[in-house]
Order: C-alpha cells, then sequence, then structure tokens
C-alpha cells in the first residue's frame, strides 16, 4: 500500500512508517526523486519535470519514480516544502519588528528568484509540510512584540506573503520587460499626443511616472512602495486592536 502524501512529507520524521517490502534495497528513495526534480525546474522550468524525465536523469525504469511519489501532483508539493525547509532563515536579532518584516519580504523575495517555478504551484496541500510549517513559525515570530490575536496574526503574515509572490510574478524576467526603457524612450511623445485630449489624468500621471522611471513601469519602485504599505497596514492593525 502506497503512503499518503502526509507520510511522504514526514519521510524523515521518526514517526513516519518505514517502507517494509522485500527484496534488495534500492539506491533511489524519495529525496533523490525530489531533488532530482528540482534541479529539473530550476534549469528548465516546471514543464520539464515529468516522470519520463525524471526516470532518464535516474537511470531507472519509469515506473520505479512511483515506488517514491505517489503522482506527479504530489512531486510538486514534495518539492514545494523541500525548498522551502532549506530556505535560509534569517536570524532577527534585535531588529525592530518593521526591519523584521523587511527580511522576510527580501528572504521570500530570493526563494521566487532562485526557484521560479514555486509560482506556477497552486496546492494548499503544502500547508501540511515540515518545511512549510518550520518557514511559518520562522516568520510568524517576525510579529512579535505586536498586539495581534493568532488569527490577525496569520492573516498580517499571508498579506506580506502574497505581495511578495505577487510582486515576484509580475516582476519575471522577460524579453518585452527589458525592452520597455528604450520603448518608452521612443514612444512616449508620440504616445502623448494620442491620448492627451482623451485621457489627460492618465496623461499627466503616466508621464510623471515615465519621467521618473524612465518606463511606464519600475519593479524596484514597486517593490519599495508595496512594502512600506504593507508595513504601515500592519501597524494600523496592532493599533486597532
Amino acid at each position: 500500500m502506497k503512503p499518503d502524501l502526509l507520510d511522504l512529507l514526514w519521510r524523515n520524521h521518526p514517526a513516519a512508517p518505514q517502507g517494509g517490502s522485500r527484496g534488495p534495497r534500492s539506491s533511489l528513495d524519495t529525496n533523490s526523486v525530489v531533488d532530482a526534480a528540482i534541479t529539473l525546474a530550476d534549469g528548465h522550468g516546471l514543464p520539464a519535470v515529468t516522470v519520463r524525465a525524471l526516470a532518464t536523469d535516474l537511470s531507472v525504469a519509469t515506473m520505479s519514480i512511483y515506488t517514491h511519489v505517489n503522482s506527479r501532483d504530489d512531486l510538486l508539493v514534495l518539492m514545494v516544502d523541500a525548498v522551502r525547509a532549506a530556505m535560509p532563515r534569517s536570524p532577527f536579532g534585535t531588529m525592530t519588528w518593521q526591519e523584521r518584516i523587511r527580511q522576510i519580504a527580501r528572504d521570500n523575495r530570493s526563494l521566487y528568484e532562485t526557484h521560479p517555478w514555486l509560482l506556477d504551484i497552486h496546492d494548499d496541500r503544502t500547508a501540511f509540510g515540515p518545511g512549510t510549517i518550520a518557514k511559518y513559525d520562522h516568520e510568524l515570530h517576525a510579529l512579535d512584540g505586536l498586539d495581534l490575536d493568532d488569527v490577525t496574526r496569520d492573516a498580517a503574515l499571508t498579506f506580506l506573503l502574497d505581495f511578495v509572490a505577487n510582486h515576484a510574478g509580475a516582476s519575471r524576467p522577460s524579453a518585452v520587460r527589458d525592452q520597455m526603457p528604450e520603448l518608452w524612450g521612443r514612444w512616449a511623445e508620440r504616445l502623448e499626443a494620442y491620448v492627451d485630449q482623451v485621457h489627460p489624468l492618465a496623461t499627466r500621471v503616466g508621464n510623471a511616472t515615465g519621467t521618473e522611471m524612465n518606463a511606464p513601469h519600475s519593479p524596484s519602485h514597486a517593490w519599495e512602495f508595496g512594502l512600506s504599505t504593507v508595513t504601515t497596514a500592519i501597524a494600523v492593525l496592532a493599533s486597532d486592536d
């Protein structure tokens, strides 16, 4: 009988059920399958992670992969939990809570930059994994000292992490984004001639923004503005309590 995903997530815990299969012990295990899948995803993106590709990389039969993971969907959950478990956790030391919030945001942004495929996995079962829970516990402590009840503390952390994920998704490298400064410089004046009389507010604000950023959008400006707004909102939550 195959183990549940929960048991696979906690496979390295002393309380996890141990395999009782007979015969020679395989050199392949769930950890090595997950590690190989992460390497594939990091190098080639999530679509490259197939059971067939993993079997080829690990020099085993395709069906052997299913001995260690129940399905590709389960494998993706295991991958997410593994990279969260391995994620560096910056010590908070004597930081203020605002500094802790910013550090958590930076750590998560780095995680998405290292493993951009995380943005393509939306499976709530990741919440049950040891790596995810350890990450969650660490990040909840960023809000220590604030007058927040437990449900609000969870919501405040979720608000922060959602901002980071949305920013990471919007900031993914693309050929078009790389061209935007050049396009802005070439098209801004002509665009104003098209838009000014019809949308004067958009023209005024767009021109001010474009002149400041040399593009219609600046990921770095959006990051600083968004993070400051999140921090202010959490401060308001704490004062309201």
